[in-house]
């Protein structure tokens, strides 16, 4: 690298710095919430297994029950599992909710109220729910559960930094800001790293994201949405940004550079794993991410 790229490298990356922190301090706080709330029960030999919503979980579910899997790892849900069946079998000990359709009033729906119904009622055993700290509308998540006494509640932060590296990591560490994990699952396996974990795996994160666009006769991007809860194959909808109001469309240009975003989002994490020696295992086939140890389940 020449000594002007550098130089340039470097201004960037201090003004980087800087955004970071003036925006942390107006949006967020600088408190490790999540390092402060710490695991629930962890035992050393323990993995943790991060349930995805793609729909191969449809097919990895039936045999993670029969091998009663959340005895060998502590499971953590995400979305709308908790309205599934198997919710109540598998009892996660962590659950996490980061789309905006979950806080944001633009988002509400009959699906959002009746999960967080599905929370206040079903969860009988202790569970860490993970939310996001930015709330610009206040949502009371305690009152959405029901104030379920089962139930902690512990935000997380979600500012990204795109600065120097090692100042990044530094953060990371202290449980402050996102390298762009656009997905909950990226999230997940940031703070299962957070609480101690030093194996986590991964089931239902199929990540197929470029499969099924379209753009239909009124120039609108769609793409068939699919997940493992769905009972019927899903039509091609329009993308649309989360919680708008109005709903504002994706165009092909901002929804490709969003994707590749979101999977250099799981390079960084793939790199903070190494810096923090944790092993990550992507146990979904056909999964198209390609930054961790894959071993996909027969």
């Amino acid at each position: 690298m020449r000594l002007s790229e550098k130089i340039i490298s470097a201004l960037r990356n201090t003004f980087e710095s800087a955004l970071f922190f003036a925006t942390m301090a107006a949006k967020e706080d600088f408190r490790n919430h999540i390092g402060r709330a710490g695991a629930l029960d962890m035992l050393p030999t323990k993995r943790l297994a991060i349930l995805g919503n793609g729909p191969s979980l449809a097919d990895q579910m039936p045999q993670l029950i029969a091998d009663r899997h959340w005895e060998k790892a502590d499971m953590m849900a995400v979305n709308f599992f908790a309205l599934s069946e198997e919710f109540a079998t598998i009892k996660p000990k962590y659950y996490i909710l980061s789309d905006p359709m979950f806080f944001r009033q633009a988002g509400k729906s009959p699906r959002t109220e009746a999960l967080y119904e599905a929370l206040s009622q079903r969860v009988e055993w202790p569970m860490i729910l993970y939310v996001q700290y930015y709330n610009p509308e206040k949502f009371d998540y305690a009152a959405a559960i029901g104030h379920n006494p089962n139930i902690r509640i512990v935000p997380f932060h979600t500012t990204l930094y795109k600065g120097f590296r090692n100042i990044e990591f530094w953060c990371y560490d202290r449980g402050l800001g996102s390298g762009n994990f656009g997905t909950v699952v990226q999230n997940g396996e940031f703070i299962g790293m957070l609480i101690g974990y030093k194996t986590i795996e991964l089931y239902g994160v199929d990540h197929t994201l470029l499969e099924g666009l379209m753009v239909d006769d009124e120039n609108r991007l769609c793409r068939v949405q699919s997940h493992y809860y769905d009972k019927q194959p899903a039509d091609p909808k329009p993308i649309y940004f989360n919680a708008t109001n109005p709903p504002r469309p994706y165009s092909m240009y901002t929804y490709l550079a969003e994707t590749a975003e979101l999977f250099r989002g799981h390079e960084v994490l793939r790199d903070y794993a190494a810096h923090r020696g944790v092993r990550i295992i992507n146990h979904t086939r056909g999964s198209m991410i390609d930054a961790y140890e894959r071993q996909p389940m027969p």
